[in-house]
């Protein structure tokens, strides 16, 4: 299939706008032994939570952080493991389960700011786009499509294109577009993609707009 892609903005940022909601704070504060706080502002209680969170160690925060955001994917021994490992690597990004990469990259921007730099800076890209179907017939935009035609339109140091070669050329099933967009939101008259600056940066996307053909994989 043919698209036409038009890129409105691309934005590179550091945290991700209501990545956590009031409740997520409310109920972090309790376990950083500051239960019932008497405020419904998000901004104080990320403040609250900051404070709360620094009269612990960097790893014993950590690993209270990852037991709220992952314990329903991850071993009490994995999440020891990894409240150690974020102090040394940039674990949202290097962690082999794909699909765990936002909620680390959300749990490592937190204990950062917290910490002031304690924990390595990790990067998010925000792409808004058009994208027009070029073909007779039209299709649902799925993450998989989007991902394949950015991939037409990356730099050739691209990880994307090293490390799923076969499944942007529809040799595979490429299961993993998933879990590399966090998220594809349909805005009025565009789509945002939200990902790792690790999968796709700013400076690796080579033109504005760009025309594309895609392939999808078939099973014999």
């Amino acid at each position: 299939m043919k698209y036409a892609i038009k890129i409105r903005k691309i934005s590179t940022v550091n945290e991700l706008e209501n990545a956590w909601k009031i409740q997520d704070y409310k109920q972090l504060l309790e376990r950083f032994n500051f239960p019932d706080p008497q405020s419904n502002d998000p901004k104080e209680l990320k403040e609250l939570l900051f404070m709360a969170i620094t009269d612990f160690e960097t790893h014993e925060a950590a690993a209270i952080v990852l037991d709220y955001t992952l314990s329903e994917h991850l071993t009490e021994g994995q999440i020891e493991q990894l409240s150690h490992e974020m102090l040394l690597d940039k674990v949202s990004e290097e962690y082999p389960v794909i699909s765990l990469h936002k909620a680390l990259f959300n749990t490592n921007q937190l204990l950062y700011k917290t910490y002031n730099g304690k924990f390595h800076n990790a990067e998010a890209t925000i792409v808004d786009f058009e994208i027009t179907p070029l073909d007779a017939t039209e299709s649902d935009i799925s993450k998989e499509i989007v991902l394949k035609c950015f991939a037409k339109n990356l730099d050739n140091h691209s990880l994307i294109l090293r490390l799923f070669k076969n499944q942007i050329n529809a040799i595979e099933a490429f299961e993993e577009a998933n879990d590399v967009i966090w998220e594809l939101q349909k805005m009025d008259s565009f789509y945002r993609l939200i990902t790792s600056d690790y999968w796709m940066s700013k400076r690796e996307i080579l033109s504005e707009n760009f025309n594309c053909k895609i392939d999808f994989f078939e099973e014999e």
